[in-house]
């Protein structure tokens, strides 16, 4: 999932927030192809968390999306206007112990922690087999760039797969989250933030940390280039499942979803403990469990958004509101109020 992928790098920079995405384009309600759904598209239903009388509707998040779709909000506008609160989706900070002017002097060195060491290069780094696979599918997706030969695989592998993304017609800012704002806003329903910080105490010695420690992202590496050879096109499916609310599909793709092995290469080797980075999701699941329940407490109905990974997930914060006396019906289970199928 996209919170993974975006866990990687938040030390890198002074302040970095998942989620923050803009409203997502208009468009004509067209099929411009077999492949990627476009035009207005309704999204999924919505979870139903409820005690009592007390109830709470839950949006499901994903990234990438079709890149020419327009997400039909109109019945998500209506159930956030009967609303007292909108959760927005969980977010991290990341800030270091200085001011202002001394995280200027960090930009150099943030700028400079893509590369590998020493002057390294990618052919020199990885697998002969995975250098080839890489050459062919950077032409392909890339093109003649110079510079991203001396990347760390791991950074090098982020900037294939988002331009492989692109090339497939999908987008990963996909505006959905930020549609949510607009419409809490709008409405004049106040929103709430679900947002873990974490205040690094020396952020040059953390940087230098980065630069100078064993990386698993050749493993990394190698399985971005195995995604995008060979399963690129699930993207499209999963991302086709989303805008047209096929939950039943979406519940088997994400439960064998591969897409997210890089995590691992900056977690295993300890850094991210290091740097208080350690268990970076459980966290952020903890923070919104905790105002998932203050809100269904003290409102009668509130609405809230999750990654659509988290929603599935067998251990995920649905399925412990659930353990927890909750009942939660999921759209497919029963006709909740949420986006209407066609």
């Amino acid at each position: 999932m996209r919170i993974h992928v975006a866990a990687l790098l938040l030390f890198l920079l002074p302040t970095v927030a998942l989620a923050q995405d803009a409203p997502a384009p208009a468009t004509s309600a067209v099929m411009l192809d077999a492949v990627t759904v476009s035009g207005e598209q309704p999204g999924p239903g919505l979870w139903k968390v409820s005690r009592g009388e007390h109830v709470m509707y839950v949006l499901g998040i994903l990234s990438p999306l079709p890149a020419r779709m327009q997400w039909r909000s109109t019945e998500v506008e209506s159930v956030i206007a009967s609303s007292q609160v909108v959760l927005r989706a969980p977010s991290l900070t990341i800030k270091p112990k200085t001011n202002f002017f001394g995280r200027l002097f960090l930009l150099p060195s943030l700028i400079s922690v893509r590369n590998l060491p020493d002057d390294g290069t990618l052919q020199s780094t990885v697998p002969a087999g995975d250098y080839a696979l890489w050459s062919t599918l950077k032409q392909r997706y890339i093109g003649k760039d110079r510079g991203i030969e001396r990347y760390r695989p791991i950074f090098a592998a982020l900037e294939l797969y988002k331009k492989a993304v692109e090339a497939i017609g999908l987008k990963q800012s996909t505006g959905v989250a930020g549609t949510v704002v607009s419409i809490a806003k709008t409405r004049g329903v106040p929103l709430q933030s679900v947002r873990y910080t974490v205040e690094i105490d020396e952020p040059r010695k953390a940087i230098k940390t980065f630069k100078a420690a064993e990386l698993d992202d050749v493993r990394c590496f190698h399985q971005t280039l195995e995604n995008i050879d060979k399963r690129l096109d699930t993207l499209t499916d999963r991302a086709n499942a989303w805008a047209t609310g096929d939950i039943g599909a979406l519940r088997g793709m994400l439960a064998q979803d591969r897409w997210d092995t890089c995590l691992n290469a900056v977690t295993e080797a300890g850094i991210a403990k290091r740097l208080g980075l350690d268990d970076v999701v459980g966290h952020m699941e903890g923070l919104w469990l905790t105002a998932a329940e203050q809100a269904l407490a003290t409102n009668s109905q509130s609405f809230a958004v999750l990654p659509m990974e988290l929603i599935v997930a067998k251990d995920g914060p649905l399925s412990k509101l659930k353990a927890r006396g909750y009942t939660v019906v999921a759209p497919d289970d029963e006709d909740v109020p949420g986006p209407a199928q066609k």
